[in-house]
């Protein structure tokens, strides 16, 4: 059996990997464990580099048989984190996340060393967890008992190429879009809800850069 370690930023994203993942990945013999990120009994957010460099440490020095990855949004990260404000001037999704990723693994490089670094695959979901749902907006709307809103679900989906690029401010954030729809949207209940209903095939067709993540986890190999 091949471990791997989630480092989770919410209550939404630890439930996703739970409810839809993990079953996915169990039969490859792959065991997913999610964790939030800082002290137990947090609740998740506030993703900072130090919390995460704190976490990283814990799985990766001191579970070296195991892998360990990240599962966090582009949307809300603070100033500070690593590549964050070189990202904003960058043109595309790809381009802010990778430079956002590169400075990322380039301080935790230096802080856990190369052999550790092995063990690591840097993912951040852009721009944020409720963009996969947008892979089909029908299901996304009958997954919150909101039927009646797929058409303007529908319509904001079509604004992009892909649910992943649905973009990161506080009014057109994929969660807030919902919101704005919605006030009764729950994130940790709903988002698993709509997840759970569209079906991972569904979200790894239409989301990209998640699916080239899932891949990286699928290839992994026992630890030795």
């Amino acid at each position: 059996m091949i471990r791997v370690h989630i480092i989770c930023e919410g209550q939404t994203e630890e439930m996703f990997i739970n409810e839809v993942l993990a079953q996915a990945f169990h039969h490859l013999g792959i065991y997913l464990m999610p964790a939030l990120i800082g002290k137990p009994g947090h609740k998740g957010g506030n993703f900072r580099f130090e919390r995460l460099l704190t976490d990283l440490e814990k799985r990766l020095l001191g579970d070296r048989q195991a892998y360990c990855t990240t599962f966090f949004d582009f949307y809300g990260l603070p100033e500070e984190f690593p590549g964050k404000v070189e990202a904003a001037s960058k043109s595309t999704m790809d381009e802010k996340a990778d430079c956002l990723l590169e400075a990322m693994m380039d301080k935790l490089r230096k802080k856990l060393g190369d052999d550790a670094m092995r063990r690591f695959i840097p993912y951040v979901q852009m721009y944020e967890f409720e963009g996969l749902l947008f892979s089909c907006p029908k299901r996304l709307a009958m997954g919150i008992n909101q039927p009646t809103l797929e058409d303007k679900f529908l319509h904001i989906r079509n604004e992009f190429d892909t649910p992943e690029a649905i973009n990161n401010s506080t009014v057109t954030a994929p969660s807030k879009r919902i919101l704005k729809l919605y006030d009764g949207y729950e994130k940790p209940l709903h988002g698993s809800l709509a997840a759970i209903e569209i079906g991972l095939p569904t979200i790894r067709a239409e989301c990209i850069r998640f699916d080239s993540w899932l891949k990286h986890i699928e290839t992994l190999q026992p630890v030795g």
